[in-house]
């Protein structure tokens, strides 16, 4: 087969301006628009989350709750049913935020919705998103001891062995007189 030649510059420009174009491809539709349904399906059908309730704690229950808490997970056990809110609590104040829960429960289920928590689970350890120093208490300085307390300090324990117990003791009594005296 004998080859073609070539069009010259007139007959390709005839060419191409008979010759039909692929229309431009249209960009693909925002990903927020395709999955706003399936993210309202699926907060139906799970709810909000611990997600939600950690950005929001403190408005939901407080500041003084949020300090010594912070949420960990909601538990579901059957499709439909009520959560299991679990909680992490510093320390000692477990026993306080037990006899809070009612009060949690009703507070969270008016963020979450009607019946979105019917219980709550505690569970005593260190907190993870708190700030230290916020949970120090203030301490104001107390003024040193003038010379004739010190002197009746050194005086009651002018009997005791010296060494790492007198010392403590020591400054025990500093702190007890101290405080005696800020009263």
């Amino acid at each position: 087969m004998p080859k073609r030649p070539l069009p010259s510059p007139a007959e390709a420009a005839f060419i191409l301006s008979r010759k039909r174009t692929r229309p431009q491809r249209r960009p693909p539709p925002a990903a927020g628009r395709g999955l706003s349904k399936l993210l309202k399906d699926l907060d139906a059908r799970y709810g909000q989350g611990p997600g939600a309730l950690q950005a929001r704690w403190k408005e939901i229950v407080g500041e003084q709750i949020a300090k010594r808490t912070e949420p960990v997970k909601l538990s579901k056990v059957k499709a439909g049913e009520p959560a299991a809110l679990e909680i992490r609590v510093a320390g000692a104040a477990a026993a306080l935020i037990q006899h809070q829960a009612p009060e949690i429960v009703a507070r969270v289920n008016l963020f979450l919705g009607a019946g979105a928590v019917n219980k709550l689970r505690i569970v005593q350890g260190p907190l993870r998103n708190v700030n230290p120093e916020r949970l120090k208490p203030v301490r104001r300085p107390l003024p040193p001891l003038d010379a004739g307390e010190e002197a009746k300090l050194a005086a009651s324990l002018a009997d005791a062995p010296d060494g790492p117990l007198k010392a403590a003791l020591l400054s025990l009594g500093r702190g007890v007189m101290r405080d005696r005296r800020g009263r």
